[in-house]
């Protein structure tokens, strides 16, 4: 059974999905979540810590589906076509990651601002005095670097030490290749997701051999 925090944090992302974030009401996620609204703030804070959380859990995802699409492909020379394509599938599938790649926060996404201090005074601090720290929107930079190396991390046993520069090439291409088709996919008729980028990325690797 997940626990209170995934049954919110799962029906957050269905609310998400149907509507825009400035029209999602925590008493719905919470009824819809089978908790009290009590439980959701006690979880998060409020709105915006959910909305922190809905996007900390969208880079997690991402992330770990990088591990999951190589897992089977170190020894296969398949692994930045995978890379790619599991780029392209995970940002058209949620608009969260999407915008954690592209920076491109549309108006229907959480923008959350900095944790609330938990003080009653009125003071703009913590319980102990200190300064809350602001809070800022995950950069595509800090996207596609742990991306890339988590990639490379996956890939590289059986390849000598010399050979992981060209492969940290290689997988920053796919990546930069699946991005790319995630967010402008081709005019022509529809094909499979990810198939122009498939290509686009066979091509680098036929100048790059690293994998």
């Amino acid at each position: 059974m997940p626990t209170a925090r995934e049954a919110l944090l799962d029906t957050a992302v269905s609310a998400l999905a149907a509507r825009p974030w400035g029209e999602v009401r925590m008493r719905e996620v919470a009824g819809a979540a089978g908790v009290s609204r009590q439980t959701l703030y006690n979880e998060f804070g409020g709105k915006d810590g959910l909305g922190r959380a809905l996007i900390g859990r969208a880079a997690d995802d991402y992330l770990a589906g990088i591990d999951e699409a190589l897992g089977t492909h170190a020894v296969t020379g398949q692994g930045p076509v995978e890379l790619a394509l599991w780029t392209v599938r995970a940002a058209r599938g949620n608009g969260l990651v999407k915008a954690l790649l592209t920076g491109f926060w549309g108006d229907g996404l959480p923008r959350p601002g900095p944790p609330r201090p938990p003080v009653t005074d009125g003071s703009a601090g913590d319980r102990a005095g200190r300064p809350v720290s602001p809070w800022a929107l995950p950069t595509p930079a800090g996207m596609l670097t742990p991306a890339r190396d988590r990639a490379v991390a996956a890939l590289r046993g059986g390849h000598p030490p010399e050979d992981v520069t060209r492969l940290e090439t290689v997988c920053e291409i796919a990546l930069r290749i699946g991005l790319s088709y995630a967010v402008a996919p081709p005019v022509a008729a529809p094909s499979p997701v990810g198939s122009d980028a498939v290509r686009l990325v066979r091509e680098a690797l036929a100048r790059h051999p690293a994998c």
